[in-house]
């Protein structure tokens, strides 16, 4: 393999990993942002999810958000670990 595409393979993988971490810290400041709004029940909240909105609405549609982005994350966490794994046989190969 080409040196350029073994460090391309490898600078993927530490794209990914960032990208890892700041979504981890994202989720983490989403989910107490909701935990504190969940316990305050502000009324201007359900005004702006629009008319009719109930707090069992909003915290459904919460959980189903996390759950989807935590998928999304942990499909995310898979390709960055292959990509790792890859780029270290990779530079195996170019070493030797």
């Amino acid at each position: 393999m080409t040196r350029t595409f073994t460090e391309r393979v490898q600078t993927s993988a530490a794209a990914g990993w960032y990208t890892i971490i700041i979504a981890a810290v994202w989720m983490t400041l989403a989910w107490f942002a909701y935990l504190g709004l969940q316990h305050a029940r502000p009324a201007w909240l359900l005004v702006l999810w629009g008319g009719g909105t109930t707090w069992d609405q909003v915290h459904w549609l919460m959980l189903i958000f996390m759950a989807v982005f935590k998928m999304i994350l942990f499909i995310l966490v898979m390709v960055t670990i292959w990509l790792t794994i890859w780029g270290r046989k990779l530079k195996k190969l170019g070493d030797s």
